[in-house]
């Protein structure tokens, strides 16, 4: 109990930091969220009705004001109307997510166990030529952004081949109501196989450090000497040492997997929340900002605090006289 309040008070100083912070440098935005609010049509309008738009939105207040009003708002559950939807913030960010959801659960998973399957293998094979080759990959996945990858994919297979739909979450003419599974499952293909790639490299580079240093260790030897040997002792010992920091880098990477998904949803056009978030930016949508940012913060820290406890509990369960 004492551990859960002392997360929840982290979560409590971050979320009001990160707030403040995040306030603060949207404040410095070279957009104008009334310019943009309005577009074209700017010239048609005059300055007092420029002003009363200023006044409704809040913009004619000094900043700190702005940011007190908006988080005693946020304390009372309401965390804004977004301009550009015209739509509750917390709606917006339901329904996106809602969408992003599939792209960043397949995309996790995918990566995770391609990851640790190619570090199992090259850990197994160490030096030797499988090692090199999925080394090589690892490395060259490891440093390539990700919307090059995207862009790579989508030119490949939805231009040369059009083996796959170019972009958006469903056929043109569906929306998420009525758009089938089997739809929705081929435009997810694209996206998840470029986000999966991003964090696909550095798994597999660390699990096979892993693998590595468990098959050299004194345990390994012990159970050798015992007659434990081949596959019996892969399974039963070296996977399952190795496992467990793949699976606290796993859920330590949603932060860069949320980053990667902004860029991945901008190249394919997918109605997801990394799309609302580039959209809002692009349009001075503050109030949708401050929620999205928020909404992330609570999921890379979610994401953190559950990498924390699987390497306590892992760990416990392997020092165990029966894990050995």
């Amino acid at each position: 109990m004492k551990l859960f309040f002392s997360h929840f008070l982290r979560l409590i100083i971050l979320l009001v930091l990160v707030a403040a912070g995040t306030f603060i440098l949207l404040s410095f935005s070279p957009v104008d969220p009334i310019r943009a609010y309005i577009g074209n049509d700017l010239l048609h309008v005059p300055p007092e009705q420029y002003a009363r738009i200023a006044a409704r939105w809040g913009l004619d207040q000094p900043l700190w004001e702005r940011f007190g009003h908006w988080f005693w708002r946020l304390l009372q559950g309401d965390m804004g109307y977004s301009m550009l939807f015209n739509m509750p913030v917390a709606s917006v960010i339901r329904e996106r997510f809602a969408t992003s959801f599939a792209l960043l659960a397949g995309s996790w998973l995918l990566s995770g166990v391609l990851g640790v399957t190619l570090g199992f293998l090259a850990g197994r094979f160490l030096h030797r030529w499988p090692d090199k080759i999925i080394c090589r990959i690892s490395y060259l996945l490891s440093s390539l952004p990700t919307f090059w990858i995207a862009m790579l994919l989508l030119a490949l297979f939805a231009v040369r081949w059009p083996l796959l739909p170019v972009c958006c979450a469903w056929d043109p003419g569906n929306n998420a109501g009525t758009a089938l599974l089997s739809e929705r499952l081929r435009h997810l293909v694209l996206p998840v196989c470029a986000l999966s790639l991003l964090g696909m490299g550095q798994i597999a580079l660390h699990t096979r450090e892993k693998i590595a240093s468990v098959m050299k260790s004194e345990f390994i030897r012990f159970a050798r000497a015992q007659g434990d040997k081949g596959w019996s002792l892969l399974r039963h010992q070296v996977l399952r040492h190795a496992i467990t920091p793949a699976l606290c880098l796993q859920f330590a990477s949603l932060g860069e997997l949320m980053g990667g998904a902004l860029l991945a949803e901008k190249v394919f056009a997918y109605p997801g929340l990394g799309q609302a978030t580039i959209d809002a930016g692009l349009r001075g949508d503050v109030p949708l900002l401050m929620g999205i940012v928020l909404f992330c913060t609570l999921l890379v820290f979610a994401g953190n605090t559950i990498s924390a406890w699987l390497v306590v509990v892992l760990n416990r369960s392997l020092e165990r006289p029966d894990a050995l």
